[in-house]
């Protein structure tokens, strides 16, 4: 048969090409799943954690310094959000974070999760669509951006894990991160004008306060493969906020100030 390697190496499939592509089970495929998105969920929740109690103070993060202790760079602080980076090697990780007052966390979740109106809130994304639900909280989605994205988006296609759990103290996670290209390749082939990215990590976690308003951060890791251009730090700044401001405005709409009854 066709190897071209000399070595008798074990007939194990090698990760690395991309042309390759896994046929799966969809029970191993809910195995891989879970077992991969628990870290995430880990990963998020160490994020999230503020150490504070959590009051209803649309300040919440004015206090902090350039550095809360878990290594994060506040890079803007303002209006009551913050947005801080974080790099391990060649890995980049974007956190933003702002208080939600009058919305719940499943007020919230609601509308971030609704994937039919990801592109109000994200205008680079072309196409958000669900190629499998594995459970009723775990899912493979596509999602798909443009020509006209930002650079690191243009022309990529996402296939993406989306895990949903809510914690014993009911935190609402949400963890998303790409399936290996081999087994994502088995799932749905790559588009031939697009290029099959890879999202390392990412996804929201929603904590309650006080008078059912909610507490949001929403974490992304890139691999950039190297070096990050400061220039494209700036943009996905500006991204970020863009992000944060039409979610704010679609949670509101949504869900308008709960009146207190009498």
């Amino acid at each position: 048969m066709s190897n071209s390697s000399s070595s008798s190496s074990p007939s194990r499939p090698s990760p690395t090409p991309c042309s390759r592509s896994w046929s799966i089970s969809e029970e191993s495929l809910r195995r891989y799943v879970k077992f991969a998105s628990e870290s995430c969920i880990q990963e998020l929740l160490a994020a999230s954690d503020t150490n504070t109690n959590k009051a209803n103070d649309i300040n919440l993060f004015n206090n902090y310094n350039d550095n809360d202790g878990g290594g994060w760079k506040v890079l803007t602080l303002d209006n009551g959000v913050e947005i801080s980076k974080r790099r391990s090697g060649s890995l980049h990780t974007f956190r933003s974070r702002w208080v939600l007052p009058s919305v719940s966390p499943q007020q919230f979740i609601t509308v971030a999760n609704a994937i039919d109106a990801a592109k109000q809130w994200d205008s680079d994304l072309v196409e958000a669509r669900y190629i499998k639900d594995l459970e009723e909280n775990l899912s493979i989605i596509r999602l798909r951006f443009g020509e006209n994205s930002k650079p690191l988006f243009r022309n990529r296609e996402f296939i993406v894990y989306e895990r949903r759990e809510t914690m014993q103290d009911g935190t609402l996670v949400v963890a998303v991160a790409s399936l290996p290209k081999e087994i994502a390749a088995g799932l749905h082939p790559k588009q031939s004008n697009s290029i099959r990215a890879l999202l390392l990590q990412s996804g929201w976690v929603v904590d309650k306060l006080e008078d059912n308003s909610c507490v949001v951060t929403y974490v992304v890791q890139l691999d950039p493969a190297g070096w990050l251009p400061k220039c494209f730090v700036n943009r996905f700044n500006t991204k970020l906020v863009m992000i944060i401001e039409n979610l704010r405005k679609l949670a509101q709409q949504a869900c308008p100030p709960i009146e207190t009854q009498k």
